[in-house]
């Protein structure tokens, strides 16, 4: 895990990451599929499962070097380097892609599914009945979390740890959009829209030497909010990850094809041509959460007419293939500069 790095391998790690932090912020798509095509899966999920006993003590002795070693130091920090850029960056101009592109948006993430699927599906041969049965169970886990209805935006700050530990999941678990289970639990715009602009407002005001935000009570509570989030993430990809080494090291072949299962279930949340149902009053208008915002209760999805709008779709579908195969080329080339 500890190979030597070349400058170029640790620019393409921040990339990754910022590929990682991009995908985890769009529903229905997986950053773990970004780790798994790209050829670190691995290394990611081994990595955060040495964030154990032993590392907790030779932090607490003050061994901080050793501690940075034993957990693959380099290589978390330059992946997550790259997340939070794209948090504050990447996932910024995505929200201004869906808003006035979301059918191309959709498009390009609906190839990158299916490429990776063929990226998957070309190098596993232990086919069999467990296999098999695993593929079958991941694709139906996968499709029918598509179906569920969203709750209502809730603020409890116990809900929102137990929203931060599931939502960590798409790094986790390729196919399995943690995003998307935040739209489920009803705290999508809570936790990766609201809270976040409230840390990049308060930002640009501490640069500014202005500390007002001390005052406002609804931003502390976002504050609050997102501090709570973001340790619950910790928790869960810790959790995760230890759980996930073990599963990887016995049971990889199974593991491998339910992972499978979930991103070919994932194709119809991320399936480009839906549109948004909202749920209704029982006079028939729109219900709005605490903050004003419609409630959606689901996607509706149709098969699109033959015109330039679907064309252009279709183009985009095959730049997200394209991108999945650039990554896998990448991926190859660096095992083979590492072996």
């Amino acid at each position: 895990m500890q190979s030597t790095r070349t400058f170029t391998d640790k620019f393409f790690l921040v990339l990754k990451g910022l590929g990682m932090g991009a995908a985890n912020k769009v529903p229905g798509v997986s950053g773990g599929v970004v780790a798994f095509v790209a050829g670190f899966y691995e290394e990611f999920i081994y990595s955060l499962q040495k964030v154990n006993v032993k590392a907790f003590k030779l932090l607490i002795n003050g061994r901080f070097k050793s501690f940075y070693q034993y957990i693959n130091g380099r290589f978390l920090s330059l992946l997550f380097l790259g997340m939070i850029i794209s948090y504050f960056s990447v996932s910024k101009a995505l929200d201004y892609l869906i808003k006035h592109y979301e059918l191309y948006v959709w498009s390009v993430f609906f190839g990158m599914i299916l490429g990776s699927i063929y990226y998957i599906r070309k190098d596993f041969k232990e086919w069999n009945f467990k296999t098999y049965t695993a593929l079958a169970i991941g694709i139906t886990l996968g499709i029918s979390i598509s179906f569920l209805d969203p709750a209502i935006e809730n603020d409890n700050l116990w809900f929102v740890f137990f929203c931060g530990i599931i939502s960590v999941s798409g790094m986790t678990l390729p196919g399995f959009s943690g995003s998307f289970i935040l739209i489920i639990l009803g705290n999508y715009v809570l936790l990766l829209v609201d809270s976040v602009n409230a840390l990049t407002d308060t930002f640009a005001e501490v640069i500014q030497g202005n500390f007002s935000f001390i005052e406002n009570a609804a931003r502390i509570r976002m504050l609050k909010i997102l501090a709570v989030f973001t340790f619950g993430s910790v928790v869960g990809l810790v959790t995760f990850s230890h759980a996930l080494s073990y599963i990887l090291k016995y049971y990889k072949s199974i593991t491998i094809a339910t992972i499978i299962g979930f991103i070919v279930g994932s194709l119809g949340v991320v399936w480009p041509w839906k549109k948004m149902i909202f749920k209704l009053e029982s006079d028939g208008t729109v219900l709005l959460d605490s903050s004003g915002r419609e409630i959606i209760a689901n996607y509706q999805r149709y098969i699109p007419e033959l015109n330039t709008e679907t064309y252009v779709a279709g183009g985009f579908i095959l730049l997200g293939i394209a991108i999945v195969l650039a990554l896998e080329f990448y991926g190859h080339k660096t095992e083979k500069q590492h072996a």
